[in-house]
């Protein structure tokens, strides 16, 4: 009798979960082939080289009226891409392999604590998922040693409340501006070490820093932002590259250049912070 009200109760959660989630046949496809095929030792690497070519497409989690958790493997940008990375990732690595265990560690990761209460739950800037899921102990920033961690980035973030007119929900629904005030007052006035853009180099130092399959977080000097792109670390031989979803070719790739040469090409790029899944 209690393995029976148990297997209710799961059952019950699992239809809870799925009456809040937004993808398509392909997104659950996608999701259980991979973990299904994916060996137990696959590497984040291996899991992010599965999306190659997936086409770059922004705001694709901006499709409800309501928030909801929206799985979509068709489309990615540079945060949807590093999220279902690394929500796969944990799920191998955990050896979790169904479906409904994808939805919980994805909504676990793109939400404070893991918890979907509206818009304002999500964590929008990517400091903010930094450090709630540091505290949750799925990932870790490496700021050490120094160098190559010579700077100090110290946030000031305002972008989303000065800027409503820019995203759906605070068009829709001005209430919620004052509460992601909140969390930017939160978030402004701390500082975390970076590696600038000067010092990314094809060094034994850097190899040792970095690792294959680390989330580059680029840092700028956008007023208002703190981050300005994500991917994924990639040694080859002339260097570290960037495996990202982008808008230059308009789909997921390993950048061509290195990224000491993207950053260069990009003025408001000032460096890189590094964040490791556990």
């Amino acid at each position: 009798m209690r393995r029976y009200i148990i297997g209710i109760i799961g059952l019950m959660m699992s239809l809870a979960l799925s009456a809040q989630v937004t993808y398509t046949r392909a997104d659950s496809l996608t999701i259980c082939k991979l973990l299904k095929q994916a060996p137990q030792q696959a590497s984040t690497l291996w899991l992010a080289r599965q999306f190659h070519g997936i086409p770059y497409v922004a705001h694709t989690l901006e499709v409800n009226n309501q928030e909801q958790l929206v799985v979509n493997t068709r489309e990615l940008d540079c945060t949807t891409l590093v999220e279902t990375v690394t929500a796969l990732t944990l799920c191998v690595k955990q050896e979790k392999r169904q479906w409904t265990d994808y939805l919980d560690m994805l909504r676990t990761l793109r939400y404070r604590q893991g918890v979907l209460n509206g818009y304002t739950s999500r964590l929008h800037y990517f400091t903010d998922w930094i450090l709630d899921k540091q505290q949750m102990e799925f990932v870790e920033e490496i700021q050490q040693p120094n160098p190559p961690f010579t700077a100090v980035q110290r946030i000031d973030v305002d972008f989303m409340s000065q800027h409503p007119q820019y995203y759906k929900a605070l068009k829709a629904n001005p209430a919620l501006v004052p509460v992601i005030r909140q969390q930017e007052q939160a978030l402004t006035g701390k500082t975390f070490r970076y590696i600038p853009k000067h010092e990314v180099k094809n060094t034994k130092l850097m190899c040792q820093t970095i690792k294959d399959g680390d989330i580059i977080a680029i840092t700028c000097n956008k007023k208002g932002l703190e981050i300005a792109h994500l991917g994924f670390a990639v040694w080859q031989k002339d260097g570290l590259h960037l495996l990202n979803a982008s808008q230059l070719h308009h789909k997921v790739v390993t950048e061509p250049m290195t990224l000491r040469q993207y950053l260069q090409k990009h003025k408001t790029h000032t460096g890189i912070r590094i964040i490791r899944i556990k």
